[in-house]
């Protein structure tokens, strides 16, 4: 834990001076507050500016931020440090988390939304939060440079910010029911059964749903930051170990 706070401390300070990623934090806040001036009280509206905030701070900026260290060479230090990879793991997460949580918090009292059971939401949200800073993480660690980076997160934006507004065309084309089980649109119909009265008895499905695809993900991150830094290792046993 004292490893993944000094990795914390580290990306605070890297956060703290980026301008872009501040700008963006900005731009989700004057987005709830343009939703919530023009009407957009509804859950789907609600949830769309979550969705958003989603992609953009948990998927975005944990992307940024193992972005930034690349570009310093901090994280290939880290990667030949006595640090695991779940050292690694937990320190570049652990600001990308408390962020997002924030951000969300933020956006929702701004729109007005406050859930009826705020537990169960409240752990939604969290799940949410996992797999989108898994994804992020994957992506960052598939890339090289800081603008492959930036390109690779924009189709996972689209796809996980607008893919409910396919589900309109979901008579006509069967195979658009298969989105039904993304994460992004099992909160949206865990929000909307939360307002209809339900309690955790009925939300277990969505749950379960939400936590699967963190697991997955989670799985694929610690292989894909494991391959990365045996990798780093080998280098360093064979040109730098004396």
């Amino acid at each position: 834990m004292k490893r993944a706070f000094v990795i914390s401390q580290e990306d605070y300070e890297d956060l703290s001076h980026n301008v872009f990623v501040s700008l963006t934090l900005i731009m989700l806040l004057l987005f709830a507050v343009f939703y919530s001036q023009i009407g957009g009280e509804s859950i789907d509206v609600t949830y769309f500016v979550i969705n958003i905030t989603f992609n953009l701070v948990a998927t975005f900026v944990q992307c940024a931020l193992i972005a930034e260290g690349k570009e310093k060479n901090t994280l290939r230090g880290l990667m030949l440090s006595p640090a695991s990879t779940l050292d690694i793991l937990l320190g570049k997460s652990a600001l990308t988390f408390v962020t997002t949580l924030v951000l969300i918090a933020a956006c929702a009292f701004i729109m007005g939304y406050n859930p009826a059971k705020l537990l169960v939401i409240l752990l939604a949200l969290i799940v949410s939060t996992f797999f989108y800073i898994e994804i992020g993480t994957i992506l960052r660690l598939m890339t090289k440079t800081v603008m492959e980076a930036s390109l690779i997160v924009i189709p996972a934006f689209f796809f996980f910010s607008f893919s409910p507004m396919l589900l309109v065309y979901e008579d006509r084309f069967s195979i658009i029911g298969l989105l039904d089980y993304l994460p992004n649109i099992v909160l949206i119909d865990l929000a909307h059964q939360i307002e209809a009265s339900a309690g955790l008895g009925s939300a277990w499905v969505e749950l379960v749903i939400l936590s699967a695809w963190a697991l997955v993900m989670f799985v694929c991150m610690g292989g894909t930051c494991d391959s990365v830094c045996l990798g780093a290792r080998y280098v360093r046993r064979k040109y730098c170990d004396v």
